[in-house]
C-alpha cells in the first residue's frame, strides 16, 4: 500500500472461507485415512488412529475458527474489525489521542514482513496485520507517525523498500570453507562404507548393495567437493535500470547475470513451497528463454508488491507484466 496515494491504510490478516475449507478438507482427508485402524484388534494401531483423528479434528477446528482481522487506519483513528467464520463482526475504534508510541518490528520467519505495534496510554499494545506493500514500509510508517503525532518512531531496516537506491532479495553470498566441504565429503564416504565394514566385522559376506554403496559414496563425495557452493542460492540486487543476479560457481568464485527491461518477456509471481503466506517468489522469463527465480519473498501480496516495483524500475511493458 502506498501511503502517499491514499487517505487510509488497510491491513488484513486471515484466509477467506473458501481457502479455509480447502485446507481444512485436506487435513480431514488425511486424518480419515487412519480410520480403518480403529476397527482392528491391535491396541497400538487403535491408539495411533485415535490420536491421528483427534489431532486432525483439532487442526480443522483451529483453521476454521481462526479470526479474520481487518485494520483501517485513517488520519484520526484506527478501526479494528475481527470476525470468526459464521460469527458476528466485532469492531473497536482507537483514536489517535490514545496512542503514545509506535514500533515496527520485523518478522523472525520472513525477512520482508513488518507489523505495526501501537502502545496505548493504558499500557495496552496492539499488533496490526502485516503491511502488504513491503516496498513502501517507510512511507507508511512516516505517514502514520506524522498524522498520529507519535514521536521518535524508528524507521525499519527494509532491504526491499522502494526508497533504497538498490533493493536486495536474499542474502549476500559466501562460499563454504574448504574445511567444511572436506568434512561433509568424508562423512559421505564414511556412511557409504559403514554397511560394508559392518559385514566384514561380523564375518559376513557383503551383499551387492553393500558393495554398490562404496562407489556411490565416492561419487557423492566428489559431487559435494565440486558443487557444494552451487547450493548457496542467489542474491538479487535490483537497481534503477537492471537486476544483478549473483551466484557462486562450484569453486566458490562469483558469477553475475544482468537483466535489463528489454530482455524481459514476462514477470510473474509463483508459489515455491507449501504455503502462499510464506513461500512466494518473483519469476522473470527472458526473450532468450532463460528463467530467473528470485529468493523467497513472503506472501503472494508481498511478492506482488516487489514484482510491481521491479516492473517500475526496469520499465517493463504492460503486456509483459503478469503479476
Amino acid at each position: 500500500m502506498d501511503a502517499t496515494s491514499s487517505t487510509d491504510i488497510r491491513l488484513r490478516e486471515g484466509s477467506s472461507i473458501a481457502q479455509r475449507l480447502v485446507v481444512a478438507g485436506s487435513a480431514a482427508a488425511v486424518a480419515l485415512c487412519f480410520t480403518p485402524g480403529l476397527f482392528t484388534q491391535d491396541v497400538l494401531e487403535i491408539t495411533i488412529s485415535a490420536v491421528a483423528l483427534l489431532v486432525g479434528a483439532g487442526f480443522v477446528v483451529g483453521i476454521m475458527m481462526a479470526p479474520a482481522v481487518v485494520w483501517i487506519i485513517t488520519p484520526d483513528e484506527i478501526l479494528i474489525g475481527r470476525q470468526r467464520p459464521f460469527g458476528k463482526l466485532q469492531t473497536r475504534l482507537v483514536g489517535k489521542d490514545e496512542i503514545t508510541a509506535l514500533q515496527v518490528p520485523g518478522s523472525k520467519r520472513v525477512k520482508a514482513r513488518f507489523q505495526l505495534v501501537f502502545t496505548l496510554a493504558s499500557g495496552e499494545r496492539l499488533t496490526s496485520p502485516p503491511i502488504p506493500d513491503v516496498t513502501h514500509v517507510r512511507d507508511t510508517v512516516t505517514w502514520i507517525a506524522a498524522n498520529f503525532g507519535v514521536p521518535n518512531v524508528e524507521a525499519p531496516s527494509n532491504p526491499l523498500d522502494a526508497s533504497n537506491p538498490e533493493m536486495h532479495l536474499g542474502e549476500p553470498l559466501e562460499a563454504f570453507s574448504e574445511r567444511d566441504i572436506r568434512i561433509v565429503a568424508l562423512i559421505a564416504v564414511a556412511l557409504s562404507a559403514v554397511p560394508y565394514a559392518y559385514k566384514l566385522w561380523r564375518g559376513l559376506s557383503p551383499s551387492h548393495v553393500d558393495i554398490l554403496l562404496l562407489p556411490l559414496g565416492a561419487i557423492a563425495a566428489f559431487a559435494i567437493y565440486r558443487y557444494a557452493n552451487l547450493a548457496t542460492g542467489a542474491f538479487w540486487v535490483i537497481g534503477a535500470n537492471e537486476i544483478r543476479v549473483e551466484r557462486l560457481w562450484g569453486d566458490g568464485s562469483l558469477r553475475a547475470d544482468h537483466i535489463a527491461g528489454p530482455d524481459v518477456k514476462t514477470i510473474t509471481v509463483e508459489r515455491r513451497g507449501r504455503s502462499e503466506d510464506e513461500h512466494c517468489i518473483v519469476v522473470i522469463r527472458l526473450h532468450s528463454g532463460r528463467r530467473f527465480r528470485s529468493p523467497r519473498i513472503g506472501s503472494r501480496v508481498e511478492a506482488r508488491a516487489v514484482g510491481a516495483e521491479i516492473v517500475r524500475r526496469l520499465g517493463i511493458a504492460a503486456e509483459s507484466n503478469k503479476i
